[in-house]
């Protein structure tokens, strides 16, 4: 007979018995908890039984049909046990719980924390991109007594996904690194970003915790006022303060004032773009918060370096190339512009521009503004997809997706360039970089 768990107490039970939470055929745990998701062109309660047989402890499921034996965990919704259970786990932990979430940044912002954090001690955080309503309840399922802090990651398309996010979460801390336009098309509009995002402050302002605040963000500043927060920023003012060195590169530099405010630390890292800065900041701010000693902040961020495409910068032996082809938005797209208008470089320059995905109606007028700035700043430019495309007129390159501009570069390959490659992660402008 199937197990029918009536509380979320009994289902923890049996979590702490398995060896973790898994919810994908494909990377099953053995001895692990498999979670029969559904979405709309997948039912995983069919593919349960193949995950006992793969070694799987129990099967959490919602389909009375496939619980065939004790082994299946009959519940009312797989999706929303799974939430509850990350949640019930969690509050097994007296530690803080940082969530950090933006539009811009918050990747690398969770990454750089998470390695100055975890220098120190051993430290929770989201892996990968799961940071949605189902990557958070995982990432809270691999927390154990060992860890001393977590980093949760937050994103988000509709107004409502962060405040469900850190109703499971129940984060102590939180960080918003900034506020732009991005998945305009689920959020509806600007105003409808703006309220999504400091859905975190809201809740956090409730309960009392903490608020990280890039101080030289006024929207941000604003938003968070009144409510008990660490700022950090260019102002020696601000609890943490620090800048990008002016004139390096390609890399960016940072310094920034030590906790007793008697020195400044320089820091060469290996991340792309003055934009950065904020990113690095904030894990200074971080650290110096939770106590790790700023000379292992410092090595920490000067040590990182970036992966999965973002802010990345190599030579190929051939060509120099900025690699930032996880994602784009306007904003982004914008600093990427203008941080690549002024690298100081004796080659020719070219931008690789993908098409910006999720900005329903605002999508032409965004296109257009980025090829307006590229014609500003004097940036030699390619761009790649359909957005671009239906826009280009007479002396613009412009090709419809990334196969078809990567046969043009094997036709005529370039040598000598400094080359930026940035797009949403669908245009697929990562396929590009064998040709340079």
């Amino acid at each position: 007979m199937p197990a029918t768990y009536s509380t979320i107490n009994e289902l923890h039970g049996q979590f702490l018995r398995s060896s973790g939470a898994c919810t994908d055929t494909r990377k099953l745990l053995p001895g692990g908890m498999f979670f029969a998701l559904k979405g709309p062109n997948f039912n995983a309660n069919t593919f349960a039984p193949q995950a006992l047989e793969a070694g799987c402890r129990c099967a959490v499921v919602d389909d009375p049909t496939v619980a065939t034996d004790d082994r299946f965990l009959l519940v009312p919704d797989v999706l929303k046990a799974l939430q509850e259970l990350g949640r019930f786990h969690r509050r097994t932990f007296a530690v803080p719980v940082v969530a950090i979430t933006g539009t811009n940044g918050k990747t690398t912002t969770k990454e750089l924390v998470h390695a100055v954090l975890s220098a120190d001690r051993p430290t929770l955080a989201t892996e990968g991109n799961l940071n949605n309503h189902i990557g958070v309840p995982l990432t809270l399922l691999r927390m154990t007594p060992e860890h001393r802090i977590a980093i949760i990651e937050m994103g988000a398309n509709h107004v409502g996904d962060i405040a469900e996010l850190v109703a499971i979460a129940e984060p102590t801390h939180g960080l918003i690194t900034n506020i732009g336009r991005a998945h305009l098309e689920g959020f509806g509009s600007y105003e409808g970003v703006i309220k999504a995002k400091t859905e975190m402050y809201d809740f956090l302002g409730a309960q009392s915790g903490t608020l990280f605040v890039h101080g030289d963000d006024p929207l941000l500043m604003t938003k968070s006022k009144g409510r008990k927060r660490v700022t950090y920023g260019r102002d020696e003012a601000f609890d943490a303060s620090g800048h990008a060195v002016p004139g390096a590169g390609p890399c960016m530099e940072l310094t920034f004032a030590d906790r007793e405010r008697h020195g400044h630390h320089h820091v060469a890292t290996r991340l792309i773009g003055d934009y950065n800065a904020p990113n690095a900041l904030a894990a200074v701010c971080i650290g110096q918060h939770f106590g790790v000693p700023d000379e292992v902040i410092a090595g920490t961020l000067q040590e990182y370096t970036p992966t999965n495409n973002r802010s990345q910068f190599s030579d190929t032996g051939r060509n120099q190339l900025v690699l930032d082809a996880y994602n784009a938005n306007p904003s982004s797209m914008q600093v990427a512009l203008e941080n690549f208008a002024a690298m100081r470089t004796d080659r020719p320059r070219l931008a690789i521009l993908g098409g910006m995905k999720e900005l329903g109606a605002d999508s032409r007028a965004e296109h257009r503004a980025i090829m307006d700035a590229v014609k500003r700043l004097g940036v030699d430019a390619v761009f790649v997809g359909p957005e671009f495309v239906e826009l280009a007129s007479m002396g613009i390159t412009a090709y419809p997706d990334a196969n078809a501009a990567l046969e043009a570069f094997r036709q005529k390959p370039l040598t000598g360039y400094l080359i930026l490659v940035k797009g949403s992660r669908g245009t697929k402008l990562e396929t590009l970089v064998p040709a340079f």
